[in-house]
């Protein structure tokens, strides 16, 4: 039997799961691994060598069987995104607050280890800043209710029995590429090259000045590549508990701020002029702060983990020719 570590990341076949198994694949090749999905809006089937196994986390029993002697499991299987949630309150709940917690019990019954990714959607409208895993939970939307709730039942299932890695992650953006397949999702940035690729208005939600802090796709995973490696180290000397990590960068432009940003790339890179186009907020569950700044520090000090992408030079790649 192979003393290799055993990693299971769920929701592999997705935005950030695909990326983060593609990169233990590289750094760790005598790792096994397991890459689970239930191909939702999963974009892939295959990473290297390895199939993505149909497994849907709402129905324990085929969970456990899935997950079957894994040291680490990495959980980004969710219904993410408000939108989605408020569309889909049921599957929401089930996916997320059940499916989270078979997890959780998993790791409970065996003492694998966790990484499970929260939102700043916990946070709400925040009055204190820099923000960190520390402030006060008040999510304005359902979105951020079940995550809440996920970081909080894991704190209960983790103590005493396995250590878990929590991360408050910032806003996605950019796009990556599994074995010829573009991976992106529809975040606001990848909305707004998209919009001026496609000759259209980019559209921005008033009042526009509302700040979000951006973190590149390849960028979190990365960092929970670091903490997968620190999990092995901790399960193997029996930690238990939880360590929360802000997954965010220095760069937290207003949308509008963004929006000017694309526009003026796309006139340099492509000959492109779109116009931008104020239009009435549909969302009445976000934060209109007009700065987000982020402390990231505690990822930097314990994972070793720091950004390396920016917005500009990921926009002025997606728009390049």
């Amino acid at each position: 039997m192979s003393d290799a570590p055993h990693v299971a990341v769920t929701g592999a076949a997705g935005y950030i799961g695909s990326r983060l198994v593609a990169d233990l694949q590289r750094e760790h090749p005598d790792w096994e691994l397991t890459a689970l999905d239930n191909f939702y809006l999963g974009q892939v089937r295959r990473i290297g060598d390895l199939d993505i196994d149909h497994a849907d986390i709402r129905h324990r029993e085929e969970l456990e069987e899935a997950l079957d002697g894994a040291d680490v499991v990495v959980h980004l299987a969710a219904l993410s995104g408000v939108p989605d949630c408020d569309e889909n309150p049921d599957r929401a709940y089930e996916v997320n607050v059940q499916g989270t917690e078979n997890v959780a019990w998993f790791c409970r019954k065996t003492g694998a280890a966790l990484a499970f990714p929260f939102s700043m959607a916990v946070i709400g409208d925040p009055t204190e800043f820099p923000i960190t895993t520390d402030l006060d939970r008040d999510p304005l939307n359902w979105y951020g209710r079940t995550k809440v709730l996920n970081e909080t039942a894991i704190e209960w299932y983790a103590d005493g029995a396995f250590p878990a890695h929590e991360f408050m992650v910032a806003n996605l953006y950019g796009e990556h590429d599994i074995d010829g397949t573009t991976v992106s999702k529809g975040t606001v940035i990848n909305f707004f090259v998209n919009r001026a690729l496609a000759g259209e208005t980019l559209t921005v939600y008033e009042p526009g000045s509302q700040s979000r802090n951006f973190v590149h796709v390849k960028d979190v995973a990365r960092a929970f590549g670091k903490s997968v490696e620190r999990l092995v180290e901790q399960h193997e000397a029996g930690e238990t508990g939880v360590e929360k990590y802000e997954v965010a960068t220095d760069e937290d432009p207003g949308v509008r701020d963004v929006a000017e940003t694309v526009q003026r790339i796309a006139r340099e890179e492509r000959d492109l002029d779109p116009d931008i186009e104020m239009v009435e907020n549909p969302r009445s569950g976000e934060t209109l702060v007009d700065s987000f700044p982020v402390d990231w520090s505690a990822a930097r000090e314990q994972l070793g983990w720091e950004p390396q992408e920016s917005v500009e030079s990921s926009i002025r790649s997606l728009l390049g020719e």
